[in-house]
């Protein structure tokens, strides 16, 4: 036998060979083993679970909240999902619209603070619902409230944008061939002055309204975005309202066709549609005119801070990195949970010659302890967006052209926007990977619809391409960056010349403050895993991607291009140092998420200590992830980049330990999870196999007499001709 066969033949051997293994099976008086592997991993736990649960969500009171929350969920008949795998496209669409009652009831008795908490938690038990409710109440009404004059969205309120009560609206902004340049496109609104009306038209193929959520069955009225267009001049895309269907009789109104996209990735409780318009005449005041205005006689007003309509992007890119943060967390829950009561193969130090638990092995905490440590990370920066966000709609809403503080209003503006589009980009990729990662972590079970996460990758992909597909947001955040370092360039030299500081770059990009420090740091034997070095280190590396990618633009406009020619030019520029801006971005939020627990009056000393080791590991692993980029910029030296490694390792060790207690403090009920191998009482494989049968029962074979007893009984016709002229196998050997 050769060599390469022996040992394939040991390996088989050793893989069949009789093993002790944990037997999980339930005999009177005793616990599942599953059941008591978990319980041994919450025995690890070094802090008071249920405090950090209040530390992450912000106290006592809004972690109860959203307890109470989970358990109103579980009990509503309309939210039941242990069957939701087994739906089909309709049954989807008919339970979601069967959830709109219920929860309208919730909308007309909470505060609007109140009621987005419910709606996060509903995010993760049903995205797709979420979705569709969000088109109306986040998009179609959030495009009354944002665009609309208080005259306007009073009047639509009372046509029942509120209640839906006698209105359903959709959001009609992407066409079949335009989605992230909105600015191209085709649909137009055409002011005919003589009837004091728009004429709303889709002139070509491309300009049909496409992945219109609530189009295909459900919408009344829509927000459609169109070219305006007065005395034959356009004046860029607007937004009118559009109805669409008789609310009684639910018939298409003239000029109106709409359609159904079908089946999609995920979603599919989304009744997706096209819509065209052909002509159809609507009031000069169903333009929504809060920004810029039409008069009766045709004259345009436009709005001296176009940003000023930045908002509702800013609203949705928010939205999103809470959701990536929010949805990884249940992701690994799943993964984490599985990972801490599946046995697989045993060793010669296993404990009583079991099986050893996946979460023992080196390579598995390599493989999830990070993902751990980068939920938390945007955990920390969703809850700081959403601050910022707040803050900057409260001075939105007051700013007037002539206010004192209205440059520092629009430069908060213009870094919010362009630090929003990179973090929705790489938040929304990080999230997803995360799933995928959970998922193959898991083994053969993660391709189970049963075990959530191959559903939950289906749902969530389309979150990397709408409202902005992702590369696209990038280079626009990239973009952002070298604006900022073209300024501090100026600033800086105008400083030298005057002998005088000059103004300050935006936080988030203030590192560009110190841009010639920055360049020359170096760690220079200093711990590697010390915040402030990490954070140090995300500040050099990120000045110099920048930096590159700013003196890149500037060789093109020496070479004659203009400024648009040359950003594309330097597309790779831009897109590379967004996504190190963006880590180092995250690595900052997660610090200060940690220094901002330290005063949380339920922070405890063992809380705050795993917060550092999990800051410190996601900081080090996005490193180690990067590592030709700090070696390139000069920061680390080989040898210290191999400390990160080492220590990357160590901590995932360390974080392992507390991996049940952390994932317990996400809260996150079993309902919530919905998945057998993230059970939180660890009895999988009872809960899996019972959720197995309960989706498929036993039943008549569905196909046996059409399709198979015809295969196994067909008659078989003799070949005469198998031969063929053949040589006899004989006369071949007697020639050799």
């Amino acid at each position: 036998m050769a060599p390469s066969s022996e040992r394939r033949t040991a390996q088989l051997e050793k893989h069949i060979a009789p093993q002790a293994c944990a037997s999980y099976a339930n005999p009177v008086g005793q616990k599942p083993a599953t059941v008591q592997a978990m319980q041994d991993e919450r025995d690890r736990a070094n802090f008071e679970v249920q405090k950090l649960t209040y530390v992450l969500e912000g106290g006592k009171k809004a972690a109860d909240q959203k307890q109470k929350m989970m358990l109103e969920l579980e009990r509503d008949v309309t939210f039941r999902m242990y069957d939701i795998h087994d739906l089909t496209k309709d049954e989807l669409r008919y339970r979601t619209m069967e959830k709109f009652h219920n929860i309208l009831h919730h909308l007309s008795n909470e505060s609007v603070a109140i009621f987005k908490q419910r709606l996060a938690i509903v995010s993760l038990i049903d995205p797709g619902f979420w979705t569709r409710f969000g088109v109306h109440f986040g998009l179609f009404f959030g495009a009354l409230q944002g665009s609309a004059t208080s005259g306007q969205f009073a009047y639509w309120a009372s046509k029942g944008a509120v209640s839906l009560n006698g209105m359903i609206g959709c959001f009609a902004m992407t066409e079949l061939g335009h989605g992230s340049n909105v600015a191209a496109l085709e649909t137009t609104a055409t002011f005919d002055a003589a009837a004091d009306q728009f004429i709303i038209h889709t002139p070509t193929i491309t300009a049909t309204k496409w992945w219109i959520g609530g189009a295909a069955h459900t919408a009344t009225h829509a927000v459609v975005f169109a070219q305006l267009i007065v005395n034959g001049k356009k004046y860029g895309v607007k937004s009118f309202v559009v109805p669409l269907r008789d609310p009684k009789t639910y018939t298409l109104l003239p000029g109106i066709n709409i359609g159904d996209i079908g089946k999609k990735m995920g979603r599919d409780g989304i009744d997706n549609g096209w819509i065209t318009v052909t002509n159809v005449r609507i009031p000069r005041a169903y333009m929504l005119m809060k920004h810029t205005k039409v008069s009766r006689q045709g004259e345009v007003k436009e709005p001296p801070l176009q940003q000023l309509t930045y908002g509702a992007l800013l609203q949705g890119r928010t939205a999103m990195v809470v959701d990536s943060g929010n949805v990884a967390k249940k992701a690994l829950t799943i993964a984490i949970r599985y990972a801490a009561v599946r046995r697989q193969f045993s060793s010669s130090n296993s404990a009583n010659g079991l099986e050893t638990k996946l979460l023992d092995y080196p390579i598995h905490q390599r493989r999830l302890m990070p993902l751990l440590a980068q939920a938390f990370a945007m955990h920390f920066t969703g809850m700081e967006m959403q601050k910022m966000y707040d803050q900057m709609m409260e001075r939105l809403d007051s700013a007037s052209p002539g206010d004192a503080d209205m440059e520092e209003v629009l430069e908060a503006l213009k870094e919010t926007h362009g630090t929003s589009a990179g973090l929705k980009a790489f938040c929304t990729w990080n999230c997803l990977n995360t799933i995928e990662q959970c998922r193959q972590a898991c083994g053969g079970h993660g391709y189970s619809a049963y075990t959530g996460l191959a559903g939950m990758y289906n749902d969530f992909a389309v979150q990397c391409t709408w409202e902005g597909d992702n590369t696209i947001l990038t280079l626009q955040s990239g973009r952002y960056l070298i604006s900022c370092y073209r300024e501090a360039c100026a600033i800086r030299d105008n400083a030298k010349k005057s002998g005088k500081p000059g103004k300050k770059m935006a936080p988030g990009v203030g590192y560009l403050n110190h841009m010639d420090e920055l360049l020359g740091a170096k760690c220079n034997g200093r711990p590697v895993h010390d915040l402030a070095v990490i954070a140090e280190a995300w500040d050099s590396v990120s000045t110099f991607f920048v930096k590159r990618a700013g003196e890149a633009v500037d060789e093109c406009l020496r070479n004659g291009q203009d400024l648009d020619v040359a950003l594309e030019e330097c597309s790779q520029h831009r897109l590379y140092a967004s996504k190190i801006h963006s880590f180092g971005y995250l690595t900052h939020r997660f610090i200060d998420g940690v220094n901002t627990a330290k005063s949380s009056p339920d922070s405890t000393p063992a809380i705050q200590n795993i917060l550092l080791q999990l800051a410190q590991l996601y900081g080090l692993y996005t490193i180690e992830e990067n590592a030709g980029a700090f070696l390139q910029c000069g920061y680390f030296s080989p040898s210290e980049m191999d400390q990160v490694r080492t220590n990357v390792t160590r901590l995932c060790k360390t974080v392992r330990d507390q991996a049940i207690p952390l994932v317990d403090a996400f809260a996150y009920s079993d309902y919530i999870i919905n998945s057998p191998l993230g059970r939180a009482d660890g009895n999988v494989y009872e809960h899996y196999y019972a959720q197995i049968k309960r989706a498929n029962p036993p039943q008549e074979h569905p196909y046996f007499h059409k399709l198979i007893k015809p295969l196994l009984e067909r008659e078989v016709l003799d070949n005469d001709d198998e031969e063929a002229g053949l040589e006899d196998e004989d006369e071949d050997e007697d020639e050799e």
